[in-house]
């Protein structure tokens, strides 16, 4: 329950999920944040070739809180998020990125506005990179064809004049406001939800192998007509990308098909077939000039490995 104060004076019960990739040193820091917090830690471990379950389990050997599930394949993000929440036990899901680091107060920042607002469904906080500056995608607004269109081709600088036409998705350079407030979509590096509405809901479309399966259930979640708020108090420092750095194109090739999917699930009837044609063509042409990208870099550091 909440004290006066508004702080729990008995925390309530919270499951955290985590999925791990070759998160290395950084899933025990993930960890040591928020095993005060939680009444359980399930790690999903997707095939990682590197040592950070040991290391994980070494650090924090003979605790019952932490339970890991290691996959003997890579089964993908959304994949091992279900994995994790058909096995938690608790009250509440915490579904949260091994490259995340919770401030001690997060998860009660997060549980005062969840329980506050009856109509909430889910909540997420603020994404901060490490010197404090607020990323994108703490609180978002969904990346529509047509918004990915104006943000590509630089039309959102029109938006002070016609700003239900132009609209940045991009609400992270608007001023971070001081109290709760809705947004259509949070990111998922950082999601708490009621376990019963997960299950409401639906699973994650495992259809997704990563990225675009947050956007999915956010989506879903407001067919609902559940609310998604942003609790700007409750703050994350979240390394990025840290699990997938070492393959941006293997990443990018996931990102770009996920939003495919995407695209086709919840707009393909706003958008008449030459235009999603188009929407399809300009989805792959920003892959293979990203990976143009990432493919010139890799090659100059091979050319030159020591910069001279």
């Amino acid at each position: 329950m909440a004290g006066k104060d508004g702080s729990y004076s008995e925390m309530p019960q919270v499951s955290v999920v985590i999925v791990n990739y070759n998160a290395g040193p950084q899933l025990i820091g993930c960890v040591r944040a928020v095993l005060p917090r939680a009444s359980e830690i399930i790690i999903v471990d997707n095939a990682s070739s590197d040592t950070s379950i040991e290391d994980c389990l070494q650090e924090f050997v003979g605790n019952q809180q932490i339970r890991v599930i290691c996959n003997d394949v890579n089964l993908g993000f959304s994949v091992a998020c279900n994995i994790g929440a058909h096995a938690a036990k608790s009250t509440y899901l915490l579904f949260l990125n091994p490259d995340c680091l919770l401030a001690p107060d997060a998860i009660s920042q997060l549980l005062n506005v969840l329980d506050a607002n009856a109509d909430t469904g889910m909540v997420g906080g603020l994404l901060m990179n490490s010197d404090g500056t607020e990323q994108g995608g703490s609180r978002r607004a969904v990346p529509t064809p047509w918004r990915s269109f104006v943000r590509v081709f630089g039309l959102s600088r029109f938006e002070d004049r016609w700003p239900k036409i132009f609209f940045d998705f991009h609400l992270h350079k608007k001023p971070l406001p001081r109290d709760p407030i809705e947004v259509e979509a949070i990111s998922g590096a950082c999601m708490l939800v009621r376990r019963t509405l997960f299950m409401e809901i639906g699973q994650f479309d495992e259809g997704y192998f990563m990225h675009c399966e947050d956007l999915d259930w956010c989506m879903r979640l407001r067919q609902k007509n559940w609310k998604i708020l942003f609790a700007p108090d409750a703050k994350i420092i979240h390394s990025k990308g840290a699990c997938s750095q070492n393959r941006p194109i293997f990443v990018e090739w996931h990102k770009h098909k996920g939003m495919i999917r995407f695209y086709r699930k919840f707009f393909r009837h706003q958008y008449p077939g030459v235009l999603m044609w188009l929407v399809y063509v300009g989805v792959w042409g920003r892959f293979c000039l990203l990976s143009a990208h990432h493919l010139g870099r890799r090659w100059a550091f091979w050319s030159d490995p020591k910069g001279s």
